[in-house]
């Protein structure tokens, strides 16, 4: 486990095993944390800052991507969880031409946000563009 700034922490995947569904699953029900979305988002993805009411965990399952705080970038990867309490502003960026996965839950199974820019990238903002 990494600590970073203002209690973020990571986990970098343990295993001398590819990262699946069922594994990246299996490793964050230790953590005590309730999945509430498995999402894949796209190639140069970006989603503007914003912050949860909760402590939000998320498990990457394939690809790698950056989530930005104010006190600097944290990037993840396949296998790794990471950990940010409830009311820390943060924006994601995916710096390649490859898809990004990664469960998201929280301690409720619940999801809310509070938006600190555009929306940009937001699960409703990803539905509008694929039509959902």
């Amino acid at each position: 486990m990494t600590s970073l700034f203002n209690s973020v922490k990571v986990f970098k995947w343990p295993h001398k095993e590819i990262p699946t569904e069922e594994t990246v699953a299996r490793e964050m029900q230790k953590y005590g944390y309730k999945v509430y979305d498995l999402q894949t988002i796209p190639a140069w993805f970006e989603r503007s800052r914003h912050a949860h009411d909760y402590d939000e965990i998320r498990g990457a399952v394939a690809g790698v991507t950056t989530f930005h705080f104010d006190e600097g970038p944290v990037t993840i990867e396949a296998g790794d969880i990471l950990l940010i309490p409830g009311g820390i502003p943060h924006a994601v960026q995916t710096h390649n031409d490859k898809p990004f996965t990664a469960f998201k839950g929280s301690g409720s199974g619940e999801r809310s946000v509070s938006e600190h820019g555009d929306g940009k990238g937001s699960v409703e903002d990803l539905q509008k563009k694929s039509g959902q």
